[in-house]
């Protein structure tokens, strides 16, 4: 086999950003995918494809959009979103846990990283269809998220796999990786298997991209706490936490939020693992509507802030219900508000012209608890505040042991909608630890020789919250950096 300067374990975003910026800087590189060639991409695949990044006003978008139109630019309010409003979004939603050191690195490389992706063949639109609502013919962006790769997670991959393909990067798919190897000068390649057998791959560095633990039920019980080995993996099924492992065999210093996760509302019924033709199954358009637990009453403020501040923290309030499921309700005051993953065929939904026909369609749900809610809600409901999807509007309840603080509408335009859910998990927040160049660091205090990492296995971005697109922007972010550093290391 050809000589590898740097090996990249993973091929999601942050690994392929890595191996990218790796060969830019003129490394022989070398991907190992766990997966099989149908399933490469890791969660990067499963994901939305969305990218949270500092933008001064609509010129720095049309720089990552070079092709709006003019009348795409009519019809759309893009705002802004400041460094110090993204690096105070990560900190908040944190709990002010986060590592700033790691949060600043991201702010500030978030758009650049982003215009290097966009010369790399990475292509990125407006999200229309889910961050920003029509309103007097104009399109408002809310929550600070604003672009997307073409063709979602699974679009951003093809293009990072075909921009790494021009390039030289070669890819070895069903190679899991299950030591490092370790020499008196630091990390000397990987040890893997492929097809049954076991084999040494040697480099100069080494960059693990291959995501945390969700997929792993054990870890998740052991780490995340009793009964979320019952919650449904939303991604990749082979993100079982091999990278971590490995790191830490190695002397990594463990880091972050280890019993904490990015977590949403999930069909009910959605397979075990996420598919990448099966997309939709979360279920995120609940700030216009209410939830219910299986004794009718509501358990979350959907309205508390935009859905992108927190949805990563519903699915857990979701598992905290009985059985670990919850509906979510609407009628036709929002109903045409709910993005397509509401409208997709493999959908846990019931329809009635009735309350108290939908609570019967419902089946697992206490009917008078239910109904009780429903009429406390309509009551409390301040109908004299305007009703304004794009901004947190105030329109909320009064009187309610459980508020809804925003885009609150009583139940009266029929017919009325119940969406069953669960808990999915997106990824874990606790991993190893890397410093500013996204070298990994060691229990010890120095950083482990030859050794960087990027994605869903760096812990110290996220505790309890997470604001939606700072993964794949954070990825992106750290795996160019690790790339750039491991390329550096093996040409000394």
């Amino acid at each position: 086999m050809e000589a590898n300067d740097v090996i990249v374990v993973g091929a999601g975003n942050a690994a392929l950003c890595a191996a990218l910026a790796a060969r830019e800087a003129g490394a022989r590189v070398l991907v190992l995918e766990r997966a099989p060639e149908s399933d490469r991409g890791g969660n990067s695949a499963h994901s939305g494809g969305a990218f949270r990044t500092v933008y001064d006003g609509v010129e720095d978008l049309r720089r990552i959009v070079p092709d709006l139109t003019e009348a795409e630019l009519a019809m759309s309010d893009f705002g802004r979103y400041a460094r110090e409003t993204y690096f105070d979004d990560c900190m908040r939603l944190s709990d002010h846990r986060a590592d700033p050191d790691l949060i600043e690195v991201l702010v500030d490389r978030s758009l650049p990283t982003m215009l290097w992706m966009r010369e790399k063949g990475v292509r990125f639109v407006p999200i229309w269809g889910r961050q920003a609502f029509k309103v007097d013919g104009r399109f408002k962006f809310w929550g600070g998220l604003t672009v997307e790769a073409v063709g979602g997670g699974r679009g951003l991959m093809d293009m990072l796999f075909a921009a790494a393909e021009k390039r030289g990067v070669r890819v070895t798919y069903g190679a899991r990786a299950v030591r490092l190897l370790l020499g008196d000068d630091g990390v000397e390649g990987v040890e893997i298997v492929q097809g049954g057998r076991r084999r040494a791959l040697r480099a100069r560095a080494v960059v693990l991209g291959s995501g945390g633990f969700h997929a792993n039920a054990e870890w998740r019980a052991r780490y995340l706490g009793p009964d979320w080995d019952l919650a449904k993996p939303r991604g990749t099924r082979f993100n079982t936490g091999d990278g971590i492992r490995m790191a830490r065999d190695a002397g990594a210093m463990a880091y972050g939020h280890w019993s904490g996760c990015h977590s949403v509302a999930y069909d009910r019924c959605a397979p075990e693992f996420g598919e990448l033709g099966l997309v939709g199954q979360q279920k995120n358009g609940f700030p216009m509507g209410i939830m219910v637990n299986l004794r009718g009453e509501r358990f979350f403020d959907e309205g508390a802030d935009f859905r992108n501040y927190i949805y990563a923290t519903l699915g857990k309030a979701i598992l905290g219900q009985p059985k670990g499921l919850a509906w979510q309700v609407f009628d036709q005051h929002a109903a045409h508000l709910l993005s397509d993953e509401y409208r997709i065929r493999q959908i846990t939904k019931v329809e009635a012209d009735t309350l108290e026909e939908l609570a019967e369609k419902m089946g697992d749900v206490d009917r008078e608890g239910f109904l009780r809610t429903m009429r406390e809600f309509n009551a409390a409901v301040m109908q004299d505040v305007p009703f304004d999807p794009n901004v947190k509007d105030g329109r909320g309840t009064r009187g309610l042991k459980v508020p809804k603080s925003n885009w609150a509408n009583p139940y009266t335009k029929p017919p009325f909608i119940a969406v069953g859910v669960t808990c999915g998990v997106t990824c874990t927040y606790g991993g190893i630890r890397v410093n500013a160049s996204a070298e990994v660091v060691s229990e010890d205090g120095p950083v482990i020789p030859g050794l960087f990492a990027a994605g869903e296995l760096v812990g110290g971005l996220y505790y309890t919250g997470y604001p939606g697109g700072a993964g794949l922007m954070s990825g992106a972010v750290f795996g160019r950096l690790a790339g750039a550093g491991a390329a550096a290391w093996a040409r000394r």
